[in-house]
C-alpha cells in the first residue's frame, strides 16, 4: 500500500542562497512595511466618516497593523541570525509530500519520521531515507 507523508526540505546555505534570503526577507518586511501604511491611511479615511465608532475601527485596524509589525519584527531576527550562520549550514526549508510504500510489519515510527531533502543552489544534492 501506497501512503502520503510530509518529507522536510532543507537548503544548504552558500553565498548566493544567503543574498536570496536576505533579498526575499527585505522583500517581505517592505511589504508588511507598505501594508502598515496602507491600513494606517484607510483608518484615517473610516474614522473621518459619520456613523462609525471611531474606537471599533481604531481597535480592529490597530490589531491588523498589530499582526504585520510583529511579522516585521520575526524578518528581522531570521536577518540576524542569517547573518550568524556559517556557510555549509542547513536550514529548513518547508515541506513536501511524497509516496511512500508501506507493508505490513513495518515500523510506523520509521516509516513516518524518516526523509529530508537536501538541496543546494538549486539542486538537490541528497535524499536522506
Amino acid at each position: 500500500m501506497q501512503i502520503i507523508k510530509r518529507v522536510s526540505v532543507k537548503r544548504v546555505l552558500t553565498e548566493a542562497s544567503k543574498e536570496t534570503l536576505q533579498q526575499e526577507f527585505e522583500k517581505r518586511k517592505k511589504r508588511l512595511d507598505q501594508e502598515c501604511q496602507q491600513l494606517s491611511f484607510e483608518k484615517r479615511k473610516i474614522e473621518m466618516k459619520q456613523n462609525v465608532s471611531r474606537e471599533e475601527v481604531a481597535k480592529r485596524f490597530n490589531r491588523e497593523i498589530d499582526k504585520r509589525k510583529e511579522n516585521i519584527r520575526w524578518l528581522e531576527y531570521q536577518l540576524e541570525q542569517l547573518e550568524i550562520l556559517p556557510l555549509g549550514s542547513e536550514i529548513e526549508d518547508g515541506d513536501v509530500e511524497s509516496l511512500v510504500e508501506l507493508s505490513v510489519g513495518d515500523t510506523w515510527d520509521d516509516v513516518m519520521n524518516e526523509g529530508a531533502i537536501v538541496v543546494q543552489d538549486g539542486k538537490v544534492i541528497r535524499i536522506d531515507k
